[in-house]
């Protein structure tokens, strides 16, 4: 699955950004609050102008403080995926069965420096398992390669836990890159500039999907 983030997109033009990625599993949502992370860029009204301007499956990406608070209200307006940051939340399965009451399905990111292993109990209760490969806050960031270990520890966690999770990465994911974390176990990429810096973002989706599949197969 390739979820471009429209972080690196025109915001001046979302709805056509939007759609010359058609095609895109899902659309890839960054917001920043500019106390969880140092960025401001958009909030629930944004998400909300997007959902009327886009078919394709929002995935929002919520890098705020109080998810517990605000979460829900972006389930609530049809966002497809709410994910929020186990650093910011005060009681993450609360958070996520209020997503999940609210029809959207419920992610769980997790920063760099925070461990995996620490939350691992609490999976069952999540859709998404986001793994940061780059520190939150900003774009156009380069892949931390040392988190290739922890993305293949969520999908064993996954694979002899039975859940039923999506493991997603997000963090300087283009098409040198994309395959390391295909290897590892990734199920869906979040790309940025590499999708909406190119000339052909429809084709750059396609060409990084298709290495990713490529990577996959045994």
């Amino acid at each position: 699955m390739i979820a471009p983030s429209i972080l690196s997109a025109d915001f001046a033009k979302l709805g056509v950004e939007a759609e010359s990625v058609r095609g895109a599993d899902w659309l890839h949502v960054d917001v920043m609050d500019n106390h969880f992370v140092p960025n401001l860029t958009l909030g629930l009204p944004v998400v909300k102008s997007l959902l009327a301007a886009t078919d394709i499956p929002l995935d929002c990406h919520l890098m705020i403080d109080d998810p517990d608070r605000w979460a829900p209200a972006y389930a609530e307006a049809g966002a497809y995926n709410v994910t929020f940051h186990a650093e910011a939340a005060s009681n993450a399965v609360a958070t996520a069965k209020n997503l999940r009451a609210a029809g959207a399905k419920a992610g769980l990111a997790l920063k760099p420096g925070t461990s995996l292993a620490d939350w691992a109990e609490i999976l069952p209760h999540f859709d998404t398992l986001l793994v940061m490969t780059v520190e939150p806050g900003f774009g156009g960031q380069s892949f931390i390669s040392e988190m290739v270990p922890k993305i293949a520890l969520a999908r064993h966690l996954v694979d002899t836990g039975h859940l039923t999770i999506v493991v997603q990465v997000d963090g300087g994911i283009a098409a040198h890159t994309i395959e390391a974390a295909a290897e590892a176990g990734a199920d869906c990429f979040v790309a940025g500039s590499a999708v909406f810096g190119a000339q052909n973002p429809a084709l750059a989706v396609a060409q990084l999907r298709q290495i990713a599949q490529a990577a996959k197969i045994p």
